[in-house]
């Protein structure tokens, strides 16, 4: 097992890991399997991207704000929100690792 700290800055962000990732996977001289990243956050969410357009990543972090909205949350920390949105999304991600490197689409 491998462990990152991914720092955010923003009350809602998308952060690159793959390149964290697939650098790890080049260390570790896996050659075949799986690769599970996984987030034990419960704000946070692991998803996969092509990292291609950025209007893309604009719309994954516009969309879900019309899918949460504020119902009169009771939790009192004030992130109910990134709790439901976490939650929806889900905490990891399995990709398979061929030839020691992430299978990732085009």
């Amino acid at each position: 097992m491998f462990e990152f700290d991914v720092q955010s800055t923003a009350v809602e962000e998308l952060s690159d890991v793959t390149k964290i990732v697939s650098d790890t996977i080049s260390k570790s001289r896996v050659s075949e399997g799986l690769c599970v990243v996984y987030c034990p956050h419960t704000t946070a969410a692991v998803t996969v991207n092509e990292n291609a357009d950025p209007d893309v990543k604009s719309d994954m972090l516009k969309s879900p704000r019309d899918i949460v909205q504020n119902v009169g949350f009771t939790h009192s920390e004030g992130k109910s929100p990134a709790h439901v949105k976490s939650s929806y999304w889900g905490c990891s991600q399995t990709i398979p690792v061929s030839a020691g490197k992430l299978v990732l689409g085009a």
